[in-house]
């Protein structure tokens, strides 16, 4: 099994046990991902790109794997994906590189022709 297809597992498994245990919390933080997502004066896709930037600044793997997954649902090309990595990578400087690197695996796995 692949990293990319561990952390999807691992990220069901997790969503299940914390709906399972009706996690009030957890509840609430769907529901704001759902507002946050939705299609507004910026689309869905607009804003997954700006989460793919965060998720790269912040080194989150889980969160670009995550996001360039939605981006690529939501219609994003694999040139405004690369760009919102590359705006990642300037807004961490030296260390968004080092994030980049996974952001560019899970490309080559979402995008692969």
């Amino acid at each position: 099994m692949s990293k990319l297809d561990e952390m999807t597992r691992r990220r069901k498994e997790a969503h299940v046990k914390l709906l399972d245990a009706k996690s009030r919390v957890y509840k609430a933080f769907l529901e704001m991902e759902r507002a946050t997502f939705a299609d507004g004066a910026l689309p869905k896709k607009h804003k997954e790109l700006i989460a793919i930037g965060i998720s790269v600044a912040i080194d989150c793997e889980s969160c670009m794997q995550w996001h360039i997954e939605q981006a690529a649902i939501s219609g994003a090309s694999e040139r405004e994906v690369l760009e919102a990595l590359e705006v990642g990578i300037e807004m961490a400087g030296g260390p968004g590189t080092v994030s980049a690197r996974f952001a560019l695996e899970v490309m080559e796995s979402v995008f692969a022709v």
